[in-house]
């Protein structure tokens, strides 16, 4: 209702703008050229200083209103330094903004045209060129700077106890693999990948690695406090792996596999708590447009501790067995009640059989 509200205000001011506008131009027709332009001056300037006021008013009321209430605070360890990165960028910008801006206007309504004041015009200026050019290349170079060595960071090598997790971006879901026991991930093949066949990474069965794999769709779960390494495939056009309650993104190229890791701070369940959302679900949605069904390309990532992630992973049946169960009745060599005499007996046998002889 207050949206509506507010939209009838702005549609309201907007059409009392118009009139005055138009009112003012019959008046200038009246009065002459002349008249008419020193007063659409005036109205111009007048227009320029109000949208000065009321947009930094409504800057400021959109920040106090959305400020933490979209994503609220990030769900990883590393997406606390992407939102220090990103906070320095907003007060750098922020205060350019501000500088610029106001300059702008109020120099559009100080300085409008009159008869009494005649302009200066001057085609060159080394010292205004130098600060215009060189202050902004140096804080573009610090923003770059911040922007590639956390970016070293989420792709470098991830520690060595990562939970390693592979996902798959198809048209239109996402795959997620999981090493067995072995802790190494099996060999696959693109021409191998079939639905059908309940094989849709392309797994090649023939590799023993693969036989322990564990395959899952649309639902990953990984580790509260515990690194996860992605290693991030497309098995058709280009996707984007998109974890906003992370600070994370990546890209996911057919034929190229991409890396990046963090550490997840809080549990599904504390999240839940913490936002006042019992239906809340961190999300893994693509960021890349990738065709028609783009927009249901969304996975849910569970958050849980280790004790329920060890119970989850332990009920998990590996894709080899799906695709090749093993017998539910197997066979066995029927039982007979044909004793075989002992290696003992026959000794102690043929040594009876010896003393009979001596004897």
């Amino acid at each position: 209702m207050s949206t509506v509200f507010l939209l009838a205000i702005l549609l309201l001011g907007f059409l009392i703008t118009f009139q005055i506008a138009k009112a003012s131009e019959y008046v200038g027709i009246l009065k002459g050229e002349k008249k008419t332009n020193e007063q659409n001056n005036k109205v111009n300037g007048f227009l320029m200083i109000s949208f000065l006021v009321f947009g930094l008013i409504g800057v400021y009321w959109c920040n106090e209103l959305y400020k933490g209430k979209i994503l609220g605070e990030s769900a990883s360890k590393q997406g606390e330094e992407i939102d220090r990165m990103l906070y320095i960028t907003i007060a750098i910008t922020g205060l350019v903004f501000l500088i610029t801006q106001i300059l702008l206007f109020w120099f559009a309504y100080r300085f409008q045209h009159s008869e009494k004041r005649k302009a200066y015009y001057f085609p060159h200026n080394n010292n205004l060129e130098i600060i215009w050019t060189v202050v902004p290349a140096l804080a573009l170079t610090v923003l770059v700077g911040f922007g590639l060595f956390y970016w070293f960071r989420i792709t470098g090598d991830a520690p060595k106890d990562a939970l390693v997790v592979e996902v798959t971006g198809k048209q239109f879901g996402w795959i997620f693999r999981y090493p067995g026991k072995d802790n190494i991930f099996g060999k696959k093949y693109y021409k191998n990948v079939s639905e059908k066949d309940n094989n849709p990474l392309g797994l090649i069965w023939e590799d023993p690695a693969s036989h322990d794999d564990i395959v899952v769709g649309n639902e990953v779960y990984i580790v509260n406090n515990r690194p996860v390494k992605l290693i991030i495939n497309s098995r058709d056009v280009i996707h984007d792996v998109g974890l906003p309650h992370f600070r994370m993104k990546m890209d996911a190229v057919p034929g190229t596999p991409t890396t990046m890791w963090f550490t997840p701070k809080y549990t599904t369940e504390e999240m839940k708590k913490m936002t006042g959302k019992p239906d809340f679900e961190y999300e893994l949605a693509c960021d890349q447009m990738c065709g028609r069904g783009h927009f249901t390309m969304r996975a849910i990532v569970k958050v849980v501790s280790a004790e329920d992630f060890i119970l989850w992973r332990a009920k998990q049946q590996a894709n080899y067995v799906q695709v090749f169960p093993p017998p539910k009745n197997p066979v066995t060599p029927p039982k007979t009640d044909t004793v075989k005499p002992s290696t003992a007996s026959l000794l102690k046998g043929s040594g009876a059989k010896m003393i009979a002889q001596k004897k």
